[in-house]
């Protein structure tokens, strides 16, 4: 199979965690090569993502490092092969590639968990609420820009809805709910919507009120994406200029997923956090 000179995330981090397993069983690049009967340049390849690789090969290569981590050995030769086209495929000539690469990890993900201070999660906004939010950005969009932001942001949505929806917990602070981008209206509609989309059996909202003690957050918004095993688990942290870095390192897993649960610990529980949304609504 020729080369990909453009590997996706999902490609890249299949090659990553294959590299880490050569390097964790002490085998240069040459050495493995020898023992899989290929030359060089193929696995240098497979490790960037830029080569396609089968099922078989990621097994030849697991049984050659000597992992016994069956779990996690299935789960990368079940990302292999030649990938498919998803629907995130048509925005690559208009987004940025990281934008377009966490659509993708959103669709093979098990279980999802962000935590907010300013802004209202994506997956939960509204179409009125996405595009006042999209016409705040510095410099501003042109409106062909804000419509291709707009419905990407909509069909990154379609996974909450689907027939195997992943868990969803939202932790969103008080401050993300009181913003009111659009205007009374708007800010009154997408309180309504979280409600509404809290009624769904997978989704989870809490609320981390003004006044709360031992808040452990800088304000940055992130999401931890759960992958088929612990290993394939990825963290997306939104940048200053709204773009998106991964991280999937294990210190830095283990350290979200600690700040995830402190804030979970100072959040209102889905209950309160109902009632809390109500009675802005009421109020407002």
């Amino acid at each position: 199979m020729p080369p990909t000179n453009n590997p996706t995330l999902r490609q890249r981090r299949l090659g990553a965690e294959l590299r880490k397993l050569r390097e964790k069983a002490g085998f240069t690049v040459t050495r493995a090569a020898e023992h899989l009967g290929v030359n060089q340049g193929r696995v240098s390849m497979i490790e960037t993502g830029r080569s396609p690789v089968s099922a078989d090969l990621v097994r030849g290569m697991a049984s050659a490092y000597d992992c016994s981590d069956k779990a996690l050995v299935d789960a990368l030769a079940a990302m292999t092969g030649r990938r498919r086209r998803g629907w995130w495929d048509e925005y690559r000539e208009h987004l940025p590639a990281a934008l377009v690469d966490l659509a993708e990890l959103e669709h093979h993900t098990t279980a999802l968990r962000v935590a907010l201070v300013i802004h209202i999660p994506a997956l939960l906004q509204t179409t009125d609420h996405a595009r006042a939010l999209f016409r705040t950005v510095v410099p501003p969009m042109r409106q062909y820009e804000i419509e291709h932001r707009l419905t990407y942001r909509i069909k990154r949505q379609g996974i909450l809805h689907r027939e195997d929806p992943p868990s969803y917990s939202a932790i969103i602070h008080e401050a993300a709910l009181r913003m009111g981008f659009g205007g009374p209206s708007v800010a009154h509609g997408q309180l309504t919507h979280l409600l509404d989309m809290g009624e769904l059996p997978h989704v989870t909202i809490r609320v981390i009120p003004f006044g709360t003690d031992h808040f452990p957050s800088t304000g940055q918004s992130f999401d931890y994406l759960t992958g088929a095993v612990p290993q394939l688990d990825t963290v997306q942290l939104d940048t200053h200029h709204g773009g998106c870095g991964f991280l999937d390192a294990e210190a830095q897993l283990a350290k979200y997923r600690a700040v995830l649960d402190h804030m979970t610990s100072c959040a209102l529980d889905p209950t309160e956090s109902r009632n809390f949304i109500h009675n802005l609504i009421r109020k407002a």
